[in-house]
């Protein structure tokens, strides 16, 4: 996904949802949306409950994407 569709559907800003990754114009975080699809939900069962499109979808899991590229996580089991 191109940068500016990240820019022009994801934002940041410390006065809402304390800093975290939101869908611009709303206050729901994009964890939000990666949880739901890690939980199960399909792409329209999103949709239809947090009023998103399938463009904001997209870009939540580009995002969260570029978040996992450039961050290296150890998780021990």
């Amino acid at each position: 996904m191109r940068k500016s569709i990240l820019t022009d559907v994801i934002t940041i800003d410390n006065e809402i949802q304390h800093g975290k990754p939101v869908l611009k114009g709303t206050r729901l975080p994009i964890a939000v949306i990666i949880g739901s699809l890690a939980g199960g939900m399909t792409y329209d069962e999103v949709i239809q409950e947090y009023a998103v499109t399938r463009e904001q979808i997209l870009a939540s899991l580009a995002y969260f994407s570029e978040l996992l590229r450039l961050n290296y996580f150890k998780i021990s089991f």
